[in-house]
């Protein structure tokens, strides 16, 4: 892959970047924990090639920890997604966060693997969390990644 930076979102993304949580996540809505944010709203890096998105990183802040929201890369095994996480990891420590954390749902094993690779720890797993996201989040569908019911929400997160 090409070189790509790294750089802070701002106000001018804003457009771009929810086009590219609705591409990818259907919406600019994602439902964590209970709670509905708004993506595209959020503070977040965009890993730019060429000046074009190849990447893009969501956070919240909230009680002296950071929360991954969003996280998406082009291009895989290309070193993007690494490199957006540790731009929330080091702004986490400047912050000072305690901890870094996020989830993910039970059929993407692929984030689970790729958080873990990263230092990530499992931290929790809420069993039929997703129900309780429809409520907040209808369109969430019931099957995931290759055929995997949509159950459970994991926490993964890295202590500080």
């Amino acid at each position: 892959m090409r070189p790509f930076e790294i750089r802070p979102l701002s106000k001018d993304d804003r457009d771009w970047v929810a086009g590219f949580l609705e591409e990818r996540w259907g919406s600019p809505e994602i439902v964590t924990r209970g709670s509905v944010h708004r993506a595209d709203e959020l503070p977040g890096f965009a890993a730019m090639a060429d000046d074009r998105p190849v990447g893009l990183v969501t956070y919240r802040i909230e009680g002296g920890e950071c929360e991954i929201v969003s996280l998406n890369s082009l291009v895989e095994g290309g070193g993007v997604g690494t490199a957006l996480v540790d731009a929330v990891k080091t702004l986490a420590v400047y912050v000072p966060c305690k901890r870094v954390w996020l989830v993910t749902t039970n059929d993407n094993v692929s984030a689970v693997r790729f958080f873990q690779k990263r230092g990530f720890r499992l931290a929790a797993v809420y069993r039929d969390a997703l129900d309780e996201s429809r409520k907040l989040k209808p369109d969430i569908p019931l099957i995931g990644l290759d055929g995997i019911p949509l159950r459970d929400e994991i926490e993964l997160e890295m202590l500080l």
